[in-house]
Protein backbone atom coordinates (compact mmCIF):
# COMPACT_ATOMS: atom_id res chain seq x y z
CA UNK A 1 0.00 0.00 0.00
CA UNK A 2 1.31 3.51 -0.66
CA UNK A 3 0.52 6.49 0.72
CA UNK A 4 1.08 10.08 -0.33
CA UNK A 5 0.39 12.66 2.86
CA UNK A 6 2.60 15.56 3.86
CA UNK A 7 2.83 14.01 7.23
CA UNK A 8 5.35 12.09 9.30
CA UNK A 9 6.38 8.49 8.72
CA UNK A 10 5.27 7.69 13.01
CA UNK A 11 2.49 9.76 12.21
CA UNK A 12 1.08 8.02 8.95
CA UNK A 13 1.30 4.32 10.70
CA UNK A 14 -0.97 5.77 13.60
CA UNK A 15 -3.07 7.17 11.20
CA UNK A 16 -3.50 4.02 9.08
CA UNK A 17 -3.73 2.16 12.32
CA UNK A 18 -7.24 3.81 12.84
CA UNK A 19 -8.77 3.46 9.48
CA UNK A 20 -10.10 -0.01 10.79
CA UNK A 21 -9.48 -1.97 13.77
CA UNK A 22 -9.68 -5.25 11.90
CA UNK A 23 -6.35 -4.38 10.08
CA UNK A 24 -2.88 -3.73 11.36
CA UNK A 25 -0.06 -1.68 9.75
CA UNK A 26 3.09 -2.37 11.36
CA UNK A 27 6.03 -1.02 9.57
CA UNK A 28 6.08 2.17 7.52
CA UNK A 29 9.15 3.19 4.81
CA UNK A 30 9.79 6.06 2.14
CA UNK A 31 9.71 4.78 -1.40
CA UNK A 32 9.77 6.76 -4.67
CA UNK A 33 7.31 7.48 -7.09
CA UNK A 34 8.72 4.79 -9.56
CA UNK A 35 7.82 1.83 -6.74
CA UNK A 36 5.69 -0.93 -7.35
CA UNK A 37 3.97 -2.36 -4.42
CA UNK A 38 3.61 -5.92 -6.51
CA UNK A 39 6.90 -6.02 -6.96
CA UNK A 40 7.62 -8.02 -3.67
CA UNK A 41 10.64 -10.14 -3.24
CA UNK A 42 8.58 -12.57 -1.23
CA UNK A 43 5.17 -13.76 -0.20
CA UNK A 44 4.17 -16.30 2.09
CA UNK A 45 0.78 -17.72 2.30
CA UNK A 46 -0.37 -20.37 5.09
CA UNK A 47 -3.51 -22.80 4.87
CA UNK A 48 -4.86 -23.83 8.18
CA UNK A 49 -5.36 -27.79 8.13
CA UNK A 50 -7.36 -28.50 11.10
CA UNK A 51 -7.65 -32.22 10.63
CA UNK A 52 -3.69 -33.27 11.05
CA UNK A 53 -2.74 -35.71 8.47
CA UNK A 54 -2.79 -39.13 9.11
CA UNK A 55 0.93 -39.89 7.35
CA UNK A 56 2.57 -36.92 8.82
CA UNK A 57 5.77 -38.17 7.17
CA UNK A 58 4.75 -38.38 3.78
CA UNK A 59 3.45 -34.66 3.75
CA UNK A 60 7.01 -34.07 5.30
CA UNK A 61 9.06 -36.18 2.67
CA UNK A 62 6.26 -34.26 -0.25
CA UNK A 63 6.89 -30.71 0.75
CA UNK A 64 10.06 -31.37 0.69
CA UNK A 65 9.61 -31.82 -3.45
CA UNK A 66 8.65 -28.45 -3.94
CA UNK A 67 11.80 -26.39 -2.97
CA UNK A 68 13.92 -25.42 -6.02
CA UNK A 69 12.80 -24.18 -9.50
CA UNK A 70 9.48 -26.22 -9.97
CA UNK A 71 7.11 -26.62 -13.01
CA UNK A 72 3.66 -24.95 -12.47
CA UNK A 73 1.51 -26.37 -14.74
CA UNK A 74 0.04 -29.16 -12.49
CA UNK A 75 -0.60 -26.20 -9.96
CA UNK A 76 -2.88 -23.46 -11.26
CA UNK A 77 -5.67 -22.10 -13.77
CA UNK A 78 -4.85 -20.63 -16.97
CA UNK A 79 -1.57 -21.89 -17.53
CA UNK A 80 0.28 -22.83 -21.14
CA UNK A 81 -0.03 -26.25 -21.36
CA UNK A 82 2.47 -26.94 -24.38
CA UNK A 83 5.81 -26.37 -22.32
CA UNK A 84 6.63 -26.28 -18.70
CA UNK A 85 6.13 -22.79 -16.70
CA UNK A 86 8.63 -22.74 -13.99
CA UNK A 87 8.65 -20.86 -10.59
CA UNK A 88 11.22 -20.83 -8.03
CA UNK A 89 9.85 -22.16 -4.84
CA UNK A 90 11.59 -21.20 -1.46
CA UNK A 91 9.96 -23.85 0.79
CA UNK A 92 7.10 -25.42 1.58
CA UNK A 93 6.66 -26.45 5.59
CA UNK A 94 4.09 -27.71 7.79
CA UNK A 95 4.12 -26.21 11.36
CA UNK A 96 2.19 -27.73 13.68
CA UNK A 97 0.12 -25.70 16.52
CA UNK A 98 -2.55 -25.91 19.02
CA UNK A 99 -5.38 -24.84 16.60
CA UNK A 100 -3.85 -27.16 13.88
CA UNK A 101 -1.18 -26.94 10.89
CA UNK A 102 -0.04 -24.53 9.34
CA UNK A 103 1.13 -25.15 5.79
CA UNK A 104 3.35 -22.58 5.09
CA UNK A 105 4.51 -21.99 0.80
CA UNK A 106 7.10 -19.40 0.86
CA UNK A 107 8.21 -18.14 -2.92
CA UNK A 108 8.77 -14.82 -5.02
CA UNK A 109 5.75 -15.44 -6.85
CA UNK A 110 2.79 -17.21 -7.47
CA UNK A 111 0.15 -18.34 -10.23
CA UNK A 112 -3.31 -18.03 -9.65
CA UNK A 113 -4.32 -21.08 -7.45
CA UNK A 114 -1.40 -22.32 -6.69
CA UNK A 115 -1.40 -22.60 -2.68
CA UNK A 116 -4.10 -24.47 -2.97
CA UNK A 117 -3.40 -27.04 -5.49
CA UNK A 118 0.05 -27.26 -3.32
CA UNK A 119 -2.45 -28.61 -0.40
CA UNK A 120 -4.53 -30.50 -2.67
CA UNK A 121 -1.52 -32.45 -3.92
CA UNK A 122 -0.03 -33.45 -0.53
CA UNK A 123 -3.35 -34.39 0.44
CA UNK A 124 -3.65 -36.68 -2.30
CA UNK A 125 0.01 -37.92 -1.27
CA UNK A 126 -1.60 -38.58 2.77
CA UNK A 127 -4.43 -40.50 0.69
CA UNK A 128 -1.69 -42.27 -0.80
CA UNK A 129 -3.66 -41.29 -4.31
CA UNK A 130 -0.62 -39.81 -5.74
CA UNK A 131 2.99 -41.44 -5.85
CA UNK A 132 6.02 -39.10 -4.80
CA UNK A 133 7.72 -40.42 -7.81
CA UNK A 134 4.21 -38.92 -9.93
CA UNK A 135 4.09 -35.68 -8.01
CA UNK A 136 8.11 -35.34 -8.72
CA UNK A 137 8.03 -35.84 -12.18
CA UNK A 138 4.88 -33.17 -12.41
CA UNK A 139 7.77 -30.95 -10.48
CA UNK A 140 10.08 -31.49 -12.63
CA UNK A 141 8.00 -30.78 -16.13
CA UNK A 142 7.78 -34.26 -17.62
CA UNK A 143 4.46 -34.58 -16.84
CA UNK A 144 1.29 -33.00 -15.38
CA UNK A 145 -1.31 -34.12 -13.06
CA UNK A 146 -4.93 -33.47 -12.59
CA UNK A 147 -4.75 -32.34 -8.54
CA UNK A 148 -8.13 -31.47 -6.55
CA UNK A 149 -7.96 -27.31 -5.21
CA UNK A 150 -8.30 -26.68 -1.44
CA UNK A 151 -10.84 -24.57 -0.05
CA UNK A 152 -10.18 -21.21 0.17
CA UNK A 153 -11.25 -20.31 3.19
CA UNK A 154 -8.10 -21.38 5.71
CA UNK A 155 -5.92 -19.39 3.13
CA UNK A 156 -3.92 -16.48 4.36
CA UNK A 157 -1.51 -14.12 2.61
CA UNK A 158 0.67 -13.89 5.75
CA UNK A 159 3.43 -11.56 5.11
CA UNK A 160 5.31 -9.62 1.85
CA UNK A 161 8.13 -8.92 1.64
CA UNK A 162 10.17 -5.99 0.44
CA UNK A 163 14.39 -5.42 0.28
CA UNK A 164 13.77 -2.37 2.30
CA UNK A 165 14.24 -0.42 5.12
CA UNK A 166 12.00 0.12 7.66
CA UNK A 167 12.71 3.58 9.98
CA UNK A 168 8.78 3.43 11.42
CA UNK A 169 7.68 0.92 13.39
CA UNK A 170 4.36 0.24 14.73
CA UNK A 171 3.75 1.06 19.06
CA UNK A 172 1.74 -1.78 19.66
CA UNK A 173 -2.44 -2.22 18.95
CA UNK A 174 -4.37 0.93 20.33
CA UNK A 175 -7.57 0.48 22.31
CA UNK A 176 -9.99 0.42 19.69
CA UNK A 177 -7.96 -2.26 17.91
CA UNK A 178 -7.79 -4.36 21.42
CA UNK A 179 -11.18 -4.16 22.04
CA UNK A 180 -12.18 -5.06 18.54
CA UNK A 181 -10.10 -8.27 18.82
CA UNK A 182 -11.22 -8.86 22.33
CA UNK A 183 -14.66 -9.20 20.91
CA UNK A 184 -13.46 -11.48 18.08
CA UNK A 185 -11.99 -13.95 20.08
CA UNK A 186 -14.84 -13.94 22.72
CA UNK A 187 -17.46 -14.42 19.67
CA UNK A 188 -14.83 -17.06 18.51
CA UNK A 189 -15.35 -19.39 22.00
CA UNK A 190 -18.91 -19.14 21.58
CA UNK A 191 -18.81 -20.50 18.60
CA UNK A 192 -16.65 -23.23 18.54
CA UNK A 193 -18.46 -24.05 22.14
CA UNK A 194 -22.14 -23.98 20.46
CA UNK A 195 -20.32 -25.91 17.27
CA UNK A 196 -19.05 -28.71 19.84
CA UNK A 197 -22.00 -28.82 21.42
CA UNK A 198 -24.20 -28.97 18.69
CA UNK A 199 -22.26 -32.26 16.84
CA UNK A 200 -21.38 -34.11 20.05
CA UNK A 201 -23.83 -36.40 18.99
CA UNK A 202 -23.09 -36.94 15.56
CA UNK A 203 -21.72 -40.22 14.84
CA UNK A 204 -17.81 -40.11 14.58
Amino acid sequence: MIVESPLAGPVVLRSLNGLSPAVFFTHAAPVDRGFRVRQADRRVYRFLETDPPSHPDRWMEAARLFSGRVDVRSFGRGIPIDRPQWRDVESVSLRSESTGSWIEVRAPSFVWGMVRKIVGALREVDAGRLGLADLSQALAGRRRLTLPMAEPEPLVLWEVGYTLDWPYHWAGPNRHQVRYWEQQRQEAVVRERVIGTVTSGFPR
